[in-house]
């Protein structure tokens, strides 16, 4: 890392939005796609499924584009962090939206292993079968606890920077995971599925 680069690594989000307004700093700007870029990439899976992770890596791309068009209109009233996330939070919705009704995309590694020498066939269908219904019962959630959910158990994301991504306080975010917890069960019970 270079003198300029380490210079910027150590400057507040604020600072660098004032440079990317006032000099069109892109070394500035660079910094804030280098911090939020996973991190928006992270959300938008934990929106959208990690069966759509090309769609999340578009989002994270669009909101880069779009936080570079927006920076302006950013008044500093909430964190850099809360403003982005909420674009991201935002726009992922509309893309869940119009790829709803697509087939996921299925990596070749994902195939490779679906088939386990572990399960016999039955074992497999019903391992199978409560597997579709964890997914379909998490799909009828409120998208925040799927986001909280998807966040913190397939990404291992952090209760605080859960509570980051989603600009609400850290014991707000414990409590939508474990009401999510409680309707997941709640709901994989009624579908004839033990809940542990």
């Amino acid at each position: 890392m270079g003198a300029e680069q380490a210079s910027y690594a150590a400057q507040a989000d604020e600072w660098l939005v004032e440079r990317c307004l006032a000099a069109v700093d892109e070394a500035a700007f660079a910094e804030l796609v280098r911090r939020y870029r996973s991190l928006v990439f992270r959300l938008a899976v934990s929106i959208l499924g990690q069966e759509f992770v090309p769609e999340a890596e578009d989002v994270a791309q669009d909101v880069m584009v779009r936080m570079h068009g927006a920076l302006a209109s950013f008044r500093g009233e909430a964190k850099f962090g809360s403003w982005i996330y909420r674009i991201a939070f935002n726009h992922a919705l509309n893309v869940k939206a119009r790829v709803r009704y697509r087939a996921p995309h299925v990596s070749d590694d994902l195939l490779a292993t679906r088939a386990s020498a572990d399960r016999g066939p039955e074992e497999q269908l019903q391992h199978d079968r409560r597997t579709r219904a964890v997914h379909d019962c998490i799909a009828e959630l409120p998208e925040v606890y799927q986001s909280a959910l998807r966040l913190h158990y397939w990404l291992g994301t952090s209760v605080s920077d859960i509570a980051a991504m989603l600009d609400a306080p850290e014991n707000t975010v414990k409590s939508y995971l474990h009401r999510a917890r409680q309707l997941l069960h709640a709901m994989l019970a009624q579908r004839g599925f033990d809940a542990r």
